[in-house]
């Protein structure tokens, strides 16, 4: 186990930043940890990088505890959100200046720029200074200062948010290509969910100084274990349902009942439901045309249980069928966001890759009961 917190808590005289964080990496692994901003993670980077001393806790590099060690006896590489390239530097020297403190020859040095300059394929840049680079160029000598003296863990805070949409998927790729090949065990910090679940091989959230949620990326957003995960990894829409126990227990969601254990076991003795379903895995036809259009078609098809030929959706699995107006359809680009204000009174965003349908036109949304995710929701708690 390379990086482990214990019980990790920290409060500034604001209030409480973290509170009993514990999570570890394992050799090799790349993690990120995910949150809102405001919700900790910065703090938890200041504790393994060393920049703060936790309130209560433990941080141990390589089950060696380093809680109270000062940076500069922790073996971790860091790359910030903000650019810290010395401007006074070239490249070669930005690189070589976390190997100062190493017992090295100046010919090891030397290689070792080489080699970590090569390995960000920037290696024609040694004498540029600062300045001349773009930003791309500049986060990949960052990623290779920090990586030069072959640390047990790199840091990565939030270190695509200055950058268009574009170059944030190609540097993605390019931390992805640079850690399979150094093997270095990694801690992607963002606020990014795209990000988050593009690198990472487990997901850590972070929600009020709490970890709320460990997993694959693919595990947390297609079972999230809360009505937050639910909401902050990834589009989704919130359903309210109404739960009825008795001999034959139902859930009432916009109109459709059907019976809570072809949904959950999570509702036992729950009055009401936050209900969750992914604007991916909803389809909607139009109810006021005689015909259905290439494009109903195309977007009935996108989804496993529907027919295209109009019939009903595998009842094996169940659905709910919801009639509603058309508010908008906005076009984004790769989609078509349609929103749609159900007779039950909610709003759902439905996507499709085609349009095709109008403001103020009558539909009917429908998704397999299998695609959603219900959470128990009492009088008290939200979540």
């Amino acid at each position: 186990m390379t990086l482990k917190l214990d019980g990790l808590s920290h409060r500034y005289e604001s209030g409480r930043a973290l509170n009993d964080v514990s999570l570890a990496l394992d050799d090799g692994e790349l993690v990120a940890l995910l949150g809102p901003s405001g919700c900790g993670k910065t703090t938890v980077v200041q504790a393994i990088a060393g920049h703060l001393n936790p309130t209560a806790g433990r941080v141990s590099l390589r089950e060696i505890d380093v809680t109270s060690a000062p940076p500069e006896n922790r073996n971790v590489g860091l790359v910030f959100q903000q650019p810290t390239l010395y401007p006074h530097m070239t490249v070669s020297e930005n690189v070589a200046y976390g190997l100062k403190s190493d017992d090295l020859s100046a010919e090891q040095v030397s290689n070792r720029v080489d080699r970590y300059l090569e390995l960000v394929e920037l290696a024609d840049r040694h004498d540029a200074s600062p300045e001349s680079l773009s930003g791309g160029e500049s986060r990949r000598i960052e990623l290779a200062r920090a990586l030069a003296p072959e640390p047990d863990v790199l840091l990565l805070d939030e270190p695509l948010s200055a950058l268009d949409k574009g170059l944030r998927a190609r540097l993605r790729d390019e931390i992805i290509r640079v850690q399979q090949e150094t093997g270095v065990t990694t801690l992607f910090v963002t606020h990014d969910q795209e990000d988050a679940m593009s690198v990472a091989d487990r997901l850590v959230v972070l929600r009020d100084g709490e970890v709320v949620a460990s997993g694959p990326p693919r595990e947390l957003y297609d079972s999230p274990p809360t009505r937050f995960v639910a909401s902050f990894l990834g589009r989704s829409n919130e359903l309210s349902a109404r739960v009825e126990s008795g001999e034959s227990s139902l859930v009432t969601i916009g109109g459709t009942d059907f019976a809570v254990d072809a949904l959950t076991d999570r509702l036992t003795d729950a009055p009401r439901a936050a209900i969750h379903v992914r604007p991916s895995d909803l389809t909607v036809r139009s109810m006021t045309r005689s015909g259905k259009s290439s494009s109903e078609i195309e977007s009935m098809s996108d989804r496993s249980g529907v027919s295209v030929d109009g019939g009903a959706p595998n009842e094996r699995l169940g659905t709910i069928r919801m009639p509603g107006t058309v508010a908008h359809v906005r076009d984004v680009g790769r989609r078509y966001d349609v929103c749609v204000e159900v007779d039950s009174g909610e709003s759902v965003t439905v996507e499709r890759h085609r349009s095709g349908l109008h403001e103020n036109e009558r539909v009917t949304v429908t998704a397999a009961v299998s695609d959603l995710t219900a959470f128990p929701v009492s009088e008290r708690t939200s979540d």
